[in-house]
């Protein structure tokens, strides 16, 4: 594992994917600040493309967009926040989350990890890479990944789900690769920056993984948060 933290079997829950749809939203709303036009605009191209996979509605799409670039009238203020510390057994992890209203946020996240522990700004960022990381699939049928990576720049690539590949990159170089990759044959559907972990944990026992997956899984069920990175093998 040790990139961003995926609860497993969420997007056959309705409750979950209403959950999904509004962390996308936020995305896009903050990507439309730049532009309301998904040509003239990458990132929220990227983040529509995103909200397409997940199989957005139109109609939330479209309002997301529109509400973000100010046409419907409403302010929309998000503001960023990271928060570091260990889940049970120890296992480090990165919690990134957009939010409306900070003391809710913070009062809750606090709560969230009292099974776990909360540290400092700097607690674990050290053992965490922060790297681009682009998802993205063949496109052809001879689309060879690491030959992929090599002439887009990529440093290195890890196969996902469902034929999906991770590419990581320099932070530097995201734009450049993401930009690269459809010419060796792949199609890109999300570019962003995040964290992986350098040294991934492993956990003693079954019971113990359990427990772990069900404190991230309650963190990545939160409103608020937007991304998990957590440093756990397997």
């Amino acid at each position: 594992m040790g990139a961003q933290w995926k609860a497993k079997h969420k997007e056959a829950a309705a409750n979950a994917k209403g959950k999904v749809f509004g962390k996308l939203s936020k995305e896009i709303m903050i990507a439309a600040r730049n532009g309301a036009d998904p040509a003239m605009n990458a990132k929220l191209r990227m983040a529509v493309e995103q909200a397409k996979k997940a199989s957005m509605p139109r109609e939330t799409l479209e309002r997301a967009i529109k509400k973000g670039a100010g046409l419907l009238g409403e302010s929309v203020h998000f503001e960023r926040l990271t928060y570091e510390g260990f889940t049970p057994h120890q296992v480090p992890v990165i919690v990134e989350c957009l939010t409306d209203n900070i003391n809710r946020t913070v009062s809750e996240i606090r709560v969230l990890f009292r099974k776990g522990h909360l540290g400092v700004s700097g607690s674990v960022a050290w053992d965490f890479d922060h790297v681009g990381m682009i998802e993205a699939v063949p496109s052809q049928p001879d689309a060879d990944a690491e030959l992929a990576a090599i002439e887009a720049g990529a440093q290195e690539f890890e196969p996902g789900d469902d034929g999906e590949i991770l590419f990581l990159t320099d932070l530097a170089d995201l734009d450049a690769v993401s930009h690269a990759l459809p010419q060796f044959g792949f199609t890109v559907h999300s570019a962003k920056l995040g964290y992986r972990a350098k040294n991934p944990v492993t956990v003693s026992s079954d019971a113990d993984r359990e427990e772990v997956e069900a404190f991230l899984e309650a963190l990545d069920s939160h409103d608020d948060v937007q991304h998990v990175y957590v440093g756990l093998a397997g």
